[in-house]
């Protein structure tokens, strides 16, 4: 079976062409530089979000901008830019690419240059570095109707006393680590547990399988609170779908009709494998449902 990602993308050569907004400013590709004093590069301090144009219009955009500001706040980091100036921002670089659909902007925050190379976030004294990297990108349909592979690794998703999973944080080498043990195993992605063992969520994506017409997902303690993952909840539940948020186990994951992974990128993408064990041949029938519910729910959200 070939390699697949749940961010595998058609291929399109005006990304070639990009311009990238950069404090302020909005340049040519090749030319978005980052010093290398940044704390974003140094310690990974900062915060991000993906978000999608579609029709003109950002999907979801008010959920996004509550996730960005929360977490700014949780790490005491003024953007120094309210909603409307974010807003502003992402619409000024879409405009500057000439993007108006099948477009994913990917909107970086950090604490901005230090004056020393060391953690003490006191030397971040010049003030946020904010970046946004905005690409024409169609989700593969490809990818969709092959699936995705996991295997099980021992990396967890861990406590908020540690690093609280919620956070849409820059740190990311537990969830790369995962990936790199799931890549070597064979697999996709990695397939998390929590600290009790019960399962949780991929090194990138959130987590759902289908068990005898139900959607079951974690409880949210330990994983990303996602955009798409409270969507297709939300879809569940307006659609006479049982839903639950809840506890559960590799042996009744082994055990699912189905399973399906959600992301800002991917909405949707099936899970055929997990560990070695076939779990479907690809879309299954609830997976493809809140396919289609999730489409029609974006094109409502940005008509």
């Amino acid at each position: 079976m070939p390699e697949t990602s749940t961010h595998d993308a058609e291929a399109d050569a005006r990304n070639a062409e990009l311009k990238i907004y950069l404090n302020g400013d909005i340049v040519p590709r090749d030319q978005a530089k980052v010093s290398v004093y940044d704390s974003g590069f140094l310690l990974g301090d900062g915060v991000w979000e993906g978000i999608r144009l579609h029709n003109g219009k950002w999907a979801f955009l008010e959920a996004h901008l509550d996730r960005l500001f929360e977490a700014a706040k949780a790490i005491d980091l003024d953007i120094r830019l309210d909603r409307t100036g974010v807003t502003a921002a992402l619409d000024a670089t879409a405009a500057a690419n000439a993007m108006t659909g099948n477009v994913h902007a990917r909107l970086m925050i950090t604490r901005g240059v230090k004056d020393k190379p060391f953690q003490d976030p006191r030397l971040s004294r010049s003030g946020p570095t904010m970046v946004i990297i905005m690409e024409h990108s169609s989700a593969s349909e490809a990818s969709f109707r092959r699936g995705i592979r996991l295997a099980t690794v021992p990396i967890h998703r861990g406590l908020p006393l540690t690093q609280d999973p919620k956070l849409n944080s820059h740190s990311k080498l537990n969830c790369i680590l995962a990936g790199i043990q799931a890549h070597k195993a064979g697999a996709d992605e990695a397939l998390m547990l929590d600290p009790q063992g019960f399962v949780n969520t991929t090194n990138s994506c959130n987590f759902f399988i289908v068990r005898r017409g139900e959607v079951w997902t974690s409880t949210g303690d330990y994983c990303l609170p996602g955009i798409t993952r409270a969507n297709v909840i939300r879809l569940c539940r307006d659609n006479a779908i049982p839903v639950a948020e809840k506890n559960f186990s590799l042996v009744e994951t082994y055990g699912a009709d189905e399973a399906f992974v959600t992301g800002t990128f991917g909405a949707q993408t099936p899970v055929v494998e997990i560990d070695g064990r076939t779990i479907s041949d690809g879309p299954g029938p609830v997976t493809t449902r809140l396919r289609a519910l999730y489409k029609a729910l974006v094109a409502a959200d940005t008509a």
